[in-house]
């Protein structure tokens, strides 16, 4: 049983980290205020919100495989408490400050009609920590993470997000985001 707990959690893990990184990536460009490629604004808003959600779920299904496995060695303890962990404490501390941040994230995002703008904004903004706490505690803890797909999947995933994190800092985003803002205040009453 141990085996395929184990099997879920590896599964699950890695594709949490996929779908908060494809969340990442449509998040950057729906706040861009353009459409990319074929896709829509709404779409991608969507998108990104689907991917969100998913990443979620597959995290609180890693989670909770670890937490069936005997020999993973993760207590309910651990997820409110990071950096105390039996194995790898350091690694597994990412791991759940990561849970943390997922939930803080989340949480905003199904309440942002809720919350002041700039509280949503700030929280939120909490996506561009999460990442690599959740990349890096893949690659401190996970047992895949010497294989070379997963290294392959990590560092294509980097490159992305990088190639977004410096198009998102380029004067051409701040222009398309700047004349979204001011159409959206400009057409309120």
């Amino acid at each position: 049983m141990d085996e395929l707990f184990w099997s879920i959690a590896r599964t699950s893990g890695i594709i949490s980290l996929c779908l908060l990184t494809g969340s990442l990536l449509l998040g950057i460009m729906a706040r861009s205020g353009r459409s990319f490629g074929a896709l829509s604004r709404y779409t991608q808003s969507l998108l990104h919100r689907s991917f969100s959600l998913l990443s979620v779920l597959f995290a609180a299904l890693h989670v909770i495989a670890l937490l069936a496995d005997s020999y993973a060695r993760v207590h309910l303890i651990d997820l409110l408490i990071p950096f105390f962990g039996e194995y790898r404490p350091f690694w597994q501390g990412l791991g759940t400050v990561g849970l943390l941040l997922m939930l803080a994230v989340s949480l905003t995002g199904l309440l942002r009609q809720r919350l002041s703008q700039p509280m949503f904004r700030g929280i939120h903004l909490a996506s561009y920590l999460l990442w690599p706490i959740a990349v890096a505690h893949g690659l401190g803890n996970g047992s895949d993470a010497g294989a070379v797909w997963y290294r392959v999947i990590t560092v294509v995933s980097i490159a992305l997000v990088a190639a977004a994190g410096i198009w998102r800092l380029t004067a051409n985003y701040a222009d398309h985001a700047s004349a979204r803002r001011l159409a959206r205040e400009g057409a309120k009453p």
